[in-house]
């Protein structure tokens, strides 16, 4: 608690001194290492919140809510029980990566049709409604691309473009009016030899340019199956961890236990339990 005073106490000190300067106000958005004020006593720098994105070069558009709807994806100005609980996953996700300092996250299924990639979306919508990331949703399902379908983006060029190498990357982002920080990288069209693709230099030669050009923003790549080609095991040494989703009823339990022993060499940092029966309240009741 003292140091947690210590740095309130120095965010406070620092701002009067600012004031008296007659510098402009500044909210204080966390430390310029990035490290958790109870795990060290060192001396940090504290650094103000990045501005409003404005979206010059990244196309814009406006979901129709009804899709959404629809397509079971999450309205962050809501408050619903579908919004709090991918709020729970966020915040232990964020632990995870951030014990780490990982900033990219694969989520992936053992087989289709399992709710893979409405969580991806609605957990990158979780994460960019928090006010200190922004975040890029890369569908790099190759076979079956969905997102744009889902989030009724109709794409001229997308990730299948890029790794062609027929466009530029600003040429694929898309912003979706109302979720502040998300940005999304759709395919246009599924692609032949997609898991030498994923593994190919190409691929390699984007995922290292989005960590580049993007130093600051969390990226969640949407994968396929695990089980339903190698795909996903070609791509995954190219992400730092990944998430598992699974569904009631649905997921046989050797189709689970064979996706995790394929993931042995991937960090996991935890898996969902997608259209559980069972509806537990927040407080536990």
């Amino acid at each position: 608690m003292d140091r947690i005073r210590k740095a309130l106490d120095l965010a406070r000190l620092e701002r009067e001194a600012r004031e008296e300067r007659g510098e402009p106000k500044v909210r204080y958005r966390g430390f310029v290492d990035g490290t958790d004020p109870l795990k060290s006593t060192e001396s940090r720098v504290i650094r103000s919140a990045p501005p409003v994105i404005e979206y010059s070069t990244t196309q814009t558009f406006v979901p129709r809510p009804a899709l959404l709807e629809s397509n079971r994806i999450l309205d962050p100005s809501r408050s619903t029980a579908a919004t709090a609980a991918f709020k729970i996953l966020r915040t232990q996700v964020l632990q995870r990566m951030s014990e780490h300092q990982w900033r990219s996250l694969a989520v992936v299924s053992p087989n289709g049709e399992e709710g893979k990639t409405t969580t991806a979306i609605n957990l990158a919508i979780s994460l960019a409604s928090d006010q200190w990331h922004t975040v890029l949703l890369v569908e790099f399902d190759l076979r079956r691309p969905t997102i744009a379908k889902m989030l009724g983006i109709d794409p001229e060029l997308g990730a299948d473009d890029l790794l062609r190498g027929n466009a530029l990357i600003e040429e694929c982002l898309y912003h979706p009016e109302g979720f502040d920080r998300l940005v999304v990288l759709p395919v246009r069209a599924a692609m032949p030899n997609s898991s030498e693709t994923l593994a190919g230099p190409g691929c390699r030669a984007l995922v290292a340019e989005l960590r580049e050009r993007y130093p600051d923003r969390l990226l969640v790549f949407d994968l396929p199956p695990i089980l339903g080609s190698d795909d996903t095991l070609a791509f995954l040494p190219q992400v730092e961890c990944a998430l598992v989703v699974v569904a009631e009823g649905a997921t046989p339990r050797d189709d689970l236990l064979r996706s995790m022993e394929l993931l042995r060499n991937s960090p996991v940092v935890g898996t969902v339990l997608n259209r559980a029966t069972e509806v537990v309240s927040p407080y536990g009741t």
